[in-house]
């Protein structure tokens, strides 16, 4: 199936200029495997002071000593970006994307952003550092990053970055950042777009890769697409189909349509095998309302996903 491509770039932010730099990966490459840990949320654009939502979030899952070495967000809106480019600890930490332009915001309401660490991946920075050595088994390598149209009602897309694995030059690794078309007329788009998302990990030179995000997986036929097109629902092979703990969205609310809790996020592998996956539930956050009293709200309607895999 025939793609639309844009080009992007990871970007740090360089002290000296006080301005975010797109970089490049070194050429040098990690010789030992290397586990990982990726955290996947959903903001929810549309609830109110989704700034401050957004903060507590990322207070969420950089708090403690084992902060996600990979950041999936999404519905990231412009003053969410805004935010996120201009917190310290995101320019002292990570590589971002979508810190050199604002093209993957033009005519959405909102996008994905993809942070990696910088004390786990390298770039053309860390060549800079005097004594700083990566030969042997330090930082990975990330290759190219990119963004494919998928066939949506919405305009959505998959925002890629490739990384070389430890032990197979010549071979890319892909994280897969996604959201999926919304809503239950849509889904012969999400058929679609799993499809389009299969094949991106069967591309020659990919070695296979980690999709996560929210797959919008509203009916029975949404979870039937993960199988259908040869991938691995992490969840379900860590945990079975029918755990009760597994589910994403609407946790811990009840809702005024009578629908109850989903599991809409999912991280899908193929070629890897995830070790852990586990919910992160969203704490409260007050929402001020003029003459009455404040009112309590999740951080967002989704919850995180935090998965740890080796490469």
């Amino acid at each position: 199936m025939a793609t639309n491509r844009l080009g992007r770039v990871l970007s740090a932010f360089n002290p000296s200029t006080r301005l975010w730099a797109p970089v490049s990966s070194r050429n040098a490459r990690s010789q030992v495997a290397q586990t990982l840990s990726l955290t996947s949320w959903n903001i929810n654009a549309l609830s109110p002071r989704a700034v401050s939502r957004a903060k507590l979030i990322l207070d969420h899952i950089l708090e403690g000593p084992k902060s996600s070495d990979i950041i999936f967000l999404q519905e990231v809106t412009p003053d969410v970006r805004a935010s996120l480019l201009g917190d310290a600890r995101v320019r002292a930490a990570f590589l971002t994307t979508d810190a050199e332009d604002q093209k993957s915001f033009e005519k959405v309401p909102f996008a994905t952003m993809t942070l990696l660490s910088s004390a786990r991946f390298a770039s053309s920075l860390d060549s800079q550092k005097e004594g700083h050595g990566i030969e042997g088994g330090g930082k990975l390598m990330f290759e190219r990053v990119f963004r494919v149209a998928l066939p949506s009602k919405y305009g959505r897309d998959a925002l890629c970055v490739d990384i070389i694995p430890p032990t197979a030059p010549g071979t890319v690794f892909r994280l897969v950042n996604v959201h999926l078309d919304s809503l239950g007329d849509t889904l012969h788009y999400r058929a679609q777009q799993m499809e389009v998302l299969a094949d991106v990990l069967r591309e020659p030179g990919c070695g296979g890769g980690i999709i996560a995000g929210d797959f919008n997986a509203i009916s029975p036929e949404d979870n039937a697409l993960v199988d259908k097109n040869g991938l691995v629902d992490a969840w379900v092979a860590l945990h079975g189909r029918a755990d009760p703990d597994g589910a994403t969205w609407s946790v811990g609310v009840e809702r005024r349509d009578g629908r109850g809790p989903r599991r809409f996020d999912k991280v899908v592998t193929m070629g890897l095998k995830a070790e852990e996956l586990r919910v992160l539930r969203p704490g409260p956050i007050e929402v001020p309302r003029p003459g009455q009293k404040s009112l309590e709200i999740p951080w967002s309607d989704h919850c995180g996903l935090k998965c740890t895999f080796t490469i």
